[in-house]
């Protein structure tokens, strides 16, 4: 399956609200299923926003809270999710990325490496160790978190890891909204993947976030922006594009790694 259609659920979030914010999602992965999209990506800590004074109390283990919630919807709709949410493990707590197939079962689990200090995540939260490639029904996946979009590192250990696609879970502050859209290309541009990019919009804690969630193919082309308001944004994407992009311009061929080793 290398053809799939990919929607962005771009949508406001209540701080500290999981059942009302599980509400929503559910209506917009409904809406996405009937709209015939096959994955649908939900913006960065859906479940709570940056209510991160309360962390431990929203946080569960992978297995349950809305970690489960979300499971059992993308099973009854038959469509692949993914989002970030609050996660406990070992007695800490993560700002941790899925991907659930549309069987219900966690192909792909992520833990946000970077935290951003702007927003005092990394005073309440872990980062994460690991960032794996992930097998799913169309080709290997990578996930990342909102503030990794400003380390290429990662997005070039995806790509050289065989990532195809990354999902990308956000919330980006409108002041900074013009280096989400240049970095959102960039990024798939100089790793010939395809990026699906969803980013929060409204406001909470007297920050205002800017959407313009987006799905970027491997020429940086924009397939799907959407602007400042809640919507679900859908594209369809052919994944085999990737390496017709990398026949085309070989930048892979022509890395020069032990090189760039003397610097790291």
């Amino acid at each position: 399956m290398n053809k799939l259609s990919i929607a962005l659920a771009q949508m406001d979030i209540v701080l500290g609200e999981p059942m009302q914010n599980l509400e929503r999602a559910r209506a917009r992965i409904d809406e996405a299923s009937e709209r015939g999209a096959d994955v649908v990506v939900l913006p960065e800590l859906w479940g709570s926003a940056y209510d991160l004074e309360h962390a431990a109390a929203h946080a569960t283990p992978l297995e349950s809270g809305l970690f489960a919630d979300i499971a059992i919807a993308a099973q009854e709709q038959h469509i692949a999710v993914v989002g970030s949410l609050l996660e406990a493990s070992e007695g800490r707590v993560y700002n941790t990325a899925t991907f659930v197939d549309a069987r219900g079962v966690c192909r792909g689990v992520y833990r946000k490496l970077h935290l951003v200090p702007m927003l005092e995540e990394d005073k309440y939260l872990t980062p994460g160790e690991e960032a794996a490639v992930f097998d799913t029904a169309f080709g290997l996946c990578g996930l990342a978190v909102c503030y990794d979009l400003r380390f290429p590192e990662l997005w070039r250990h995806y790509a050289i890891g065989g990532a195809v696609l990354v999902f990308l879970p956000s919330e980006w502050p409108t002041p900074r909204l013009s280096h989400w859209r240049t970095l959102v290309p960039a990024r798939a541009i100089e790793n010939q993947i395809f990026i699906a990019a969803t980013n929060r919009v409204g406001s909470g804690k007297g920050e205002r976030f800017g959407g313009h969630s987006m799905i970027v193919n491997p020429w940086g082309e924009m397939l799907a922006e959407g602007d400042e308001h809640e919507g679900l944004l859908v594209a369809s994407i052919d994944l085999d594009e990737v390496q017709e992009t990398r026949r085309r311009v070989p930048v892979f061929r022509d890395r020069r790694p032990q090189v760039y080793s003397k610097w790291a």
